[in-house]
């Protein structure tokens, strides 16, 4: 009997991990990448000896990384070289000294305490419930389709629907708010709604289990960057079995009789499937690559809700050292809600470049020194702005940066040479890139130009985020960042598993059994 066949649309984590599972499931696939590249948003880029990551740069979670290598029979050390940071990252908070931020309980709970007399004790009782909400998500709400209300009608959760609901109920500024006076503490507890795409204010407080992940669980980083993460997912893809086609764009899925029966591609002839997974963006797969009559979700449905963040991303080759920066840094501004108000309600006369204050940088070459020539350090800074393409493009990609991203790229470099305590960092840079929001959406077909994917406000959350499945046709799934779960690589993975989930008819909530993939 001829096996199953399935295509994978997108070679990023998602698609990778999709197409390793299925691979595992016994299907032939073919995974088709529209760039000359894996990764997708996690990309890389060598220009004069300098080694620039483009996408995810935070390894947390983990559990999920374990899980998931378990599920081919291997560690997660046997295919990545993860290393603890020490510290987890750096805070520069406006008007204050630095302050390092290491992992653990008892490291965090002495630094609140030094910070916030009683806020040590507070913390403990915060990361017991982040940490409970944190088992919980992983049991009950993170490794499931929603295909089954049954898993959120049992035993264990019908006792917390009370407490549920609250976390619900409350923002996490809010949640936060209420527990701790200092400014520094409240941002170092809020700032994780930027992972998640979202603003404090509109982010459920269920989602303080972040907390779990960086302060308890702590900050690593694998040896090679996130490229090596898509590394060892393309092996394993292709150590199942799948076959990666670079280079090969989707204009269509094609369809016949209610069910999806492959791909057109751009330029050649079609590819056919039994099972089609697109692991693309899904306002792209749902109003670029279907017809109307086919579409789950149309336009009305996303112009209703919110595609998150936007980022301009600046990429430095700095010749010396720069010992004031970590590998990870935050700086606060003092005034961050006008940062918050910029990035998700347009352009206020205290930010009026529509770009956020409070921004982002790692230094990579703090750990890794090959990533920068001898003598030299590599720094990625992250500005969050609007998901909006008209904020236009960056230089890496193009012959130059648009207007905006430009002013916001000058703006950037003078706020770090201020806040950091680095007055001449501009006459220092070898080599200066940038992305902006249009290199999104022209890349990645991300929504309006989003860099992480949409909001995990209360009504994208959870089943609330949408289907992993279409409706229109009975074999067409979806995986990624805009779909359920949710974002960054960790969701990634589980999304992937949670389309084996739906071609099994698994309608629990648990993860998938080591050695049953």
């Amino acid at each position: 009997m001829a096996k199953r066949s399935a295509i994978v649309i997108g070679a990023g984590a998602a698609g990778l991990a999709t197409a390793a599972l299925l691979g595992r499931e016994g299907y032939a696939v073919t995974v088709v990448e529209r760039l000359g590249t894996i990764g997708g948003r996690a990309g890389e880029e060598r220009i004069d000896g300098f080694r620039f990551e483009t996408g995810p740069s935070w390894y947390l979670m983990p559990d999920a990384f374990d899980h998931f290598f378990s599920l081919f029979g291997m560690r997660t050390e046997d295919v990545l070289d993860v290393v603890d940071l020490a510290p987890a990252y750096r805070l520069f908070p406006e008007g204050h000294a630095p302050l390092d931020v290491d992992s653990g309980r008892e490291a965090a709970t002495e630094l609140f305490e030094a910070l916030e007399p009683g806020a040590g004790a507070q913390l403990g009782q915060y990361l017991d419930s982040a940490s409970e909400a944190y088992r919980v998500a992983v049991d009950k709400f993170l490794y499931t389709t929603f295909s089954s209300l049954r898993p959120l009608v049992g035993p264990e959760l019908r006792g917390r629907y009370a407490q549920l609901a609250a976390f619900l109920r409350v923002p996490l500024d809010t949640f936060v708010a209420e527990r701790f006076t200092d400014t520094r503490l409240r941002q170092m507890l809020t700032y994780p709604a930027v992972f998640l795409s979202s603003h404090p204010a509109r982010t459920p407080s269920l989602y303080h289990l972040m907390s779990h992940t960086d302060l308890v669980q702590g900050v690593k980083y694998p040896r090679g960057g996130f490229s090596a993460v898509m590394g060892a997912l393309r092996d394993l893809a292709e150590a199942n079995g799948a076959r990666i086609l670079l280079n090969t764009e989707v204009s269509a899925i094609t369809h016949r009789g209610g069910s999806a029966t492959g791909v057109q591609r751009l330029g050649g002839p079609p590819l056919h499937a039994d099972v089609v997974v697109s692991a693309a963006d899904l306002r792209f797969t749902e109003t670029r690559l279907l017809p109307p009559a086919l579409r789950t979700y149309d336009e009305p449905w996303f112009a209703a809700r919110d595609p998150g963040l936007g980022t301009v991303l600046l990429m430095l080759g700095v010749e010396g050292a720069l010992p004031q920066l970590s590998h990870h840094n935050l700086l606060f501004s003092a005034d961050w809600d006008a940062d918050f108000d910029a990035v998700f309600n347009g352009p206020t006369p205290q930010r009026p470049l529509q770009a956020s204050r409070s921004i982002y940088i790692s230094k990579p070459s703090a750990t890794e020194p090959g990533v920068a020539p001898a003598g030299c350090e590599n720094l990625f800074v992250l500005v969050p702005t609007p998901a909006a393409e008209d904020l236009g493009h960056g230089d890496l990609y193009h012959r130059s940066a648009s207007a905006a991203v430009e002013a916001i790229a000058s703006a950037t470099l003078e706020l770090i040479e201020r806040r950091c305590d680095i007055p001449d960092l501009r006459s220092r840079i070898r080599v200066q890139r940038t992305l902006g929001p249009a290199d999104f959406a022209e890349r990645y077909h991300a929504w309006s130009g989003g860099s992480i994917g949409p909001a995990h406000t209360l009504r994208q959350s959870a089943f609330l985020r949408g289907s992993n499945r279409s409706k229109k046709l009975r074999n067409l799934y979806y995986a990624g960042a805009t779909t359920v779960p949710g974002v960054g690589v960790p969701m990634c993975l589980i999304s992937a598993e949670n389309v084996i989930k739906r071609l099994r008819g698994d309608r629990s909530s648990a993860p998938l059994k080591p050695g049953t993939a």
